[in-house]
C-alpha cells in the first residue's frame, strides 16, 4: 500500500476477535496442548503458539498431520471447542480499551465487522467475553470461508457481508496471518502487538503497528482508521 486516497472513503472496519479485542491467543495455545496430549501428541508451547491465528484447519494438520475432515481431526476440534469453553473463556479478558476502540469506530460513522477465524460457534461467546457483543451486527468466521487465515476467503466474506469494496476498508487484527489475509484480499491492515509473540518484522506488512487498542485510539488521527487524506505507512 502507498497510500489512501479520498475518492475511495473508509467504511468498514475489519475486526479479528482472538488476541485483538480478546486477551486469548494463550488460553488457545495451552487449550490445543492439552487437547492434543489427551488425543497423544505431546508438543510444547514453542511449538504451538506461533500457529495461533490460523484456523484450526490448518492447525491440526500442522501440529500433527491429521487431516480437518478425518473423524479423529473432528473429534479433535470438538474436545477442543468444549474444553476452551468450559475452563478457559471465563478467566479471559478484553485487551486494553477493547471497547473504547469499537465505540470510537461506530462515532466516526464506520461499521465494525468481525473477520475471525473462530467458528460461527464460538463468535458470540468470544465477542461477549470481550464486553463488546452488542456493538456488532455482522461477523464473517471459519463457517463463511472454505480456507481460513491466512489465505484471504475470510477477509472476502466479511467485505460481501458488509456490502463494501476492498478499498473502503482497514483490517485491525493481531497475527501476521491477519496482516497476509488483508493483503491478499487488498484490503489495507493496522497490527496490534498485544496478541503477543511476533514481534514488528512479523507484522511488517501491516499499514501502521501499535501496542494495543489503547495506543491506536491515543493515535487515531494519525491512523489509517482516520479520514483519508493521502495516509502513508506508519509506524508507531
Amino acid at each position: 500500500m502507498n497510500g489512501f486516497h479520498d475518492e475511495h472513503p473508509l467504511k468498514v472496519v475489519l475486526l479479528d476477535i482472538d488476541g485483538t479485542l480478546l486477551d486469548s491467543n494463550d488460553a488457545h495455545t495451552l487449550c490445543w496442548i492439552e487437547v492434543l496430549r489427551r488425543h497423544g501428541h505431546a508438543l510444547s508451547y514453542e511449538r504451538v503458539r506461533p500457529l495461533i491465528g490460523m484456523g484450526g484447519d490448518k492447525v491440526l494438520p500442522e501440529l500433527t498431520g491429521l487431516a480437518a475432515d478425518s473423524p479423529e481431526g473432528k473429534q479433535i476440534a470438538e474436545d477442543r471447542a468444549r474444553l476452551f469453553h468450559d475452563e478457559f473463556l471465563a478467566d479471559l479478558r478484553p485487551t486494553p480499551r477493547a471497547r473504547a476502540m469499537v465505540e470510537r469506530i461506530h462515532e466516526c460513522g464506520l461499521r465494525p465487522v468481525v473477520a475471525t477465524s473462530a467458528t460461527g460457534e464460538e463468535v458470540q461467546a468470544l465477542l461477549r467475553q470481550a464486553e463488546v457483543d452488542d456493538l456488532f451486527d455482522t461477523a464473517a468466521d471459519s463457517d463463511d470461508a472454505a480456507r481460513s487465515k491466512p489465505d484471504s476467503d475470510i477477509v472476502h466474506a466479511a467485505l460481501a457481508k458488509a456490502g463494501a469494496s476492498p478499498e473502503e476498508a482497514v483490517m485491525v487484527g493481531d497475527t501476521p496471518y491477519d496482516v497476509q489475509a488483508a493483503r491478499k484480499a487488498g484490503v489495507p491492515s493496522v497490527a496490534l502487538r498485544c496478541g503477543g509473540w511476533w514481534d514488528d518484522d512479523e507484522l511488517a506488512g501491516a499499514d501502521a503497528i501499535y501496542q494495543d487498542p489503547a495506543q491506536l485510539l491515543d493515535l487515531w488521527d494519525r491512523s489509517p482508521l482516520a479520514p483519508r487524506r493521502d495516509l502513508t505507512r506508519m509506524r508507531s
